[in-house]
This record gives structure tokens, C-alpha cells and sequence, in this order.
């Protein structure tokens, strides 16, 4: 029996291990790493025009993705080396380089004590860079098909041109609605275990049993299980743009190394609105400010969560219902696909 027919065979037993094995590395980590980035003095800067409730929270440790990166980089290389699973390389670097560029984000920040770290081009034109990188991979090896959810066995063979294009909206949206989203104690964190998961049972459904998605898929839900740890609320350490731009890459990555990018609308509903939200209410805000000299907002604060903050809930109110949500969406869009 060659490995990769010993991978096929034995899937649900690695990517246990897999989930197992991550979880335990980050909970080793957490009591070790937590403590060394307040000696460090790697706080969080809380921005003064987010809620007056936040500013108590000024201080905590952040950074904290490069704990579940870690371990996701760990089980990632093992099922690489040991067991030939090549085909998440690309995932792999994807997730590592945005996790890097957030990384940059967040030192700058701690060490200038400011909440802006990369200016907007700088950031934008990293993600660009990783984006193409990734762009060149899946046209060479993976095609320019996708699948239409709900249209079982149909799949779409898109133009080149127009490929490259999607690919850039998906991969950078997806990014930057995760980076969003991580703005309450751990909502991105919940929010991404579903997605994480829905990916993880996806890839057995889809037959892609041989290549190591659902290990690696596996790997990130038991990282973030034992990040949750700390990370719930009140949280002990926030993930900073390290984890968040991280973990957005790896759901734009999974999703289109597995030519279901569409699906992401759905099982990372919760990603979209809050980017969405950000932008209607910073244009409708200048717009207003253009045309009445007095800008106007649409939600009570954006992104979407702290809109729902602001009306009176509490976080962890904010984070169930949209851990509740992402779980209701991932379970339809498991009718989407065949």
C-alpha cells in the first residue's frame, strides 16, 4: 500500500489526529506564550472611536495567531514530509503569507503604541502579492473551473482573464471580511471552527480524501478549540491581524484549491457582511457629508457587530448568534455541493 492510498484509507483517523494534535500544542503554548508577550509589552492599542466598552481591554496581550499558526504549521509539515501530502502547500503558504503580513501589522502597532500599523496601500499591496502568487498555482495546476453550488456536477470553466479577476475579489475579500469579523472576543475564532469544520467533513464528502484538506482542515479547528481557551470572552489574548488576515487565507484558500470559491458566500456569511457593512457605511458617510455637509451613518458603529453592541447587546450575545448563524449557513451549503 503506497502512502497516498494509506492517507485515502485512514482519513478520518489522521485528521482526528490532526485535530487532536493541534489542540494540544496550543493549549502547551497558551500559559507559556500569553505571559512572555506581556513581559514584551505587545499589548493591544484599542482605536478611540470603537466602543467606550473596549477601552478596558487596552493592554491585552496581542499577537496571539502565531499560537495556532504554529500548530497549524506543525501538523501541516507532518502530513507534508511524512505523509506526502503535497497539495496543501499552497493552502499552507497562503495562510502563512497573510498571517505574515499581519504579523508586520501588528509590530508595528506595539512597538509604535498606535492603533495603525501598515498604511492602507502597503497592506493592500502585500495581499496583491500573496494573492497573484496563489493565482499562478491554481491556474497551472488546479484549472479555472469552479462549481455552482446547488447545480450538482455543474461546474463553470471560466476565461483565464476573468478567473485571475475572481480569484483576487474572493481570496482579498475573504481576508479582509476575517480581519473585520475579529473584533469581539472570540468571534472570529467560533465563527471559523464552523467554517474550519464545514471544510474538514466537505473534503470527505467531495472525495478529497487523499490530499490532506480534511487533515489540515482538522488541523485548524482543534489550534482554534485551544485557542478559544483564552481567547473567549473576557479574553486573556486577542489573535491581532496575525491570526485574523491568517485564517481568512485559509478559507479563500481551501475553497478554491477545492473549485467551490462561490461557497464561501455562504459558509463565510458572516465574513462578507461585516466587510460589507464597513464600506457601505464609510461611503454613505461621505457621500452624506459631500452632499448635506453633514456625514450620516447607517449603523449605530461598523463593522456589523459592534452595530449590534451598541443596540444593547453584549459580546458574547453578538458571538453566539453569529457562531449560530455560520453553523445554520454551513449546514445548508452542505446541500449546495455533491
Amino acid at each position: 500500500m503506497n502512502v497516498v492510498q494509506f492517507v485515502k484509507e485512514n482519513s478520518i483517523l489522521i485528521t482526528t489526529l490532526s485535530v487532536l494534535v493541534s489542540f494540544g500544542i496550543v493549549l502547551a503554548l497558551n500559559p507559556i506564550v500569553i505571559p512572555l508577550l506581556r513581559r514584551l509589552k505587545f499589548g493591544q492599542t484599542i482605536r478611540e472611536e470603537g466602543p467606550k466598552s473596549h477601552q478596558k481591554k487596552s493592554g491585552t496581550p496581542t499577537m496571539g495567531g502565531v499560537i495556532f499558526l504554529f500548530a497549524i504549521t506543525v501538523v501541516s509539515c507532518i502530513l507534508i514530509f511524512a505523509l506526502k501530502c503535497y497539495d496543501i502547500i499552497p493552502v499552507l503558504l497562503l495562510t502563512l503569507g497573510f498571517g505574515l503580513i499581519g504579523l508586520v501589522d501588528d509590530l508595528i502597532i506595539v512597538v509604535k503604541k498606535r492603533n495603525e500599523g501598515l498604511s492602507e496601500i502597503q497592506k493592500f499591496a502585500a495581499q496583491i502579492l500573496v494573492t497573484a502568487a496563489f493565482c499562478v498555482y491554481l491556474v497551472k495546476e488546479i484549472g479555472t473551473s469552479i462549481t455552482i453550488p446547488f447545480a450538482y456536477g455543474v461546474e463553470w470553466k471560466m476565461p483565464v482573464w476573468l478567473f485571475v479577476i475572481f480569484v483576487f475579489i474572493v481570496v482579498v475579500g475573504t481576508v479582509n471580511g476575517a480581519n473585520f469579523t475579529d473584533g469581539l472576543d472570540g468571534l472570529a475564532t467560533s465563527v471559523t471552527i464552523v467554517i474550519a469544520s464545514f471544510f474538514m467533513i466537505a473534503a470527505r464528502r467531495l472525495g478529497f480524501t487523499g490530499n490532506g484538506y480534511m487533515a489540515m482542515s482538522g488541523s485548524v479547528v482543534g489550534s482554534l478549540l485551544g485557542f478559544l481557551t483564552v481567547n473567549s470572552y473576557p479574553a486573556s489574548i486577542f489573535m491581532g491581524d496575525t491570526g485574523s488576515l491568517a485564517l481568512g487565507g485559509f478559507v479563500a484558500g481551501m475553497a478554491c484549491v477545492m473549485r467551490m470559491p462561490l461557497i464561501i458566500i455562504l459558509v463565510a456569511f458572516i465574513y462578507l457582511i461585516e466587510v460589507i457593512s464597513v464600506m457601505l457605511q464609510v461611503a454613505y458617510f461621505k457621500y452624506t457629508k459631500k452632499k448635506y455637509g453633514e456625514g450620516k451613518r447607517i449603523f449605530r458603529m461598523a463593522p456589523l457587530h459592534h452595530h449590534y453592541q451598541e443596540g444593547g447587546q453584549s459580546e458574547t450575545q453578538v458571538v453566539n448568534r453569529f457562531t449560530i448563524i455560520t453553523l445554520v449557513l454551513c449546514l445548508v451549503a452542505f446541500l449546495a455541493i455533491k
